[in-house]
């Protein structure tokens, strides 16, 4: 008997569900307040949690008890923004349903706002697509290739190592995540401490013959090369194919939509992409995985008078 391979397809999410699930401001409100207040809204002026009601002159609601105002919006990317939510959601929803991202000029002719709102609304809809919770990669048994590649434009001077372009650390598992990194160089004391950092120990890890990969098997891990400098690819299982693909999909993103992004910016860039990548095998479709991401930030969510938790 056959074993089906095939991942599994993300269900899909039109625009026609967009404006049917989100077709207002409250509608958009209520969703954020039943995502950040999943058991009750804390009041801090009652010390505990109570029943509240929407407040129709403001985006708020108000403690039954006491009347203390609560903001769903506060401390998250919507802070203190006077674009309605229905617009946000609306942005979200275009980033999350392209595979390669999409413009800030894009959102604005889409959303009809001003291209420094727009700009505004694709920074931190970008800057919540940071995986900081997810652990390392690899263990014993799991395969991880690593590579490095460098991103600048065509001006900067030749390609590869030993130019002034910005270097960028990669380590994906066969078939599972991908973490990537702007890095500050590609010494061999960088990339042994983000090896440390984001892949456990008794992996398996696969790299090309760069010298600053050397010691790897000193500290936990077998290693295995391919020599790209005698123009060999592919041994086997040995080979860097996985993580050169990851590449390959960045730089034709950022070169066919974003067209250039500053080093500042990179790493958010990296985040967008690695995000979309390590749920390539989800059934939720994207625009609901990004939504998930929305949090209170430097925040905590009381749930007792004598416990708190981060949220």
């Amino acid at each position: 008997m056959a074993h089906n391979n095939r991942k599994p397809n993300m269900l899909p999410y039109t625009l026609k569900d967009f404006q049917r699930q989100y077709p207002d401001d409250a509608t958009c409100l209520e969703w954020l307040k039943n995502r950040l207040y999943p058991d009750g809204i804390f009041c801090e002026a009652c010390n505990t949690i109570t029943k509240h009601h929407r407040v129709k002159s403001r985006p708020s609601y108000s403690c039954d008890h006491c009347g203390h105002h609560v903001h769903p919006t506060a401390d998250t990317i919507f802070h203190k923004s006077p674009t309605p939510l229905t617009i946000w959601f609306y942005a979200i929803y275009l980033m999350a349903q392209t595979r390669c991202g999409i413009s800030a000029k894009q959102i604005q002719r889409e959303t009809g706002v001003t291209y420094k709102t727009a700009w505004r609304m694709f920074k931190q809809i970008r800057s919540m697509l940071a995986d900081e919770k997810s652990g390392p990669i690899g263990g014993f048994g799991r395969k991880v290739e690593m590579d490095e590649t460098y991103y600048g434009s065509r001006s900067e001077g030749k390609r590869g190592r030993g130019t002034d372009k910005t270097p960028v650390v990669g380590m994906v598992q066969r078939k599972g995540q991908v973490r990537a990194f702007v890095a500050a160089d590609v010494k061999a004391d960088t990339l042994r401490g983000l090896i440390k950092e984001h892949v456990l120990p008794r992996t398996m890890v696969f790299t090309d013959d760069f010298r600053s990969y050397n010691g790897l098997d000193a500290r936990g891990y077998t290693h295995q090369r391919i020599n790209h400098s005698e123009r060999v690819y592919v041994a086997g299982e040995v080979h860097t194919n996985t993580i050169e693909g990851f590449w390959s999909l960045i730089k034709r993103g950022i070169g066919g939509v974003y067209h250039n992004v500053g080093r500042h910016y990179l790493q958010t860039y990296l985040n967008e992409y690695s995000f979309r990548y390590n749920r390539r095998f989800d059934t939720q479709p994207m625009f609901t995985s990004f939504l998930h991401q929305i949090e209170k930030r430097d925040a905590v969510v009381r749930l007792a008078p004598v416990m708190a938790e981060p949220f």
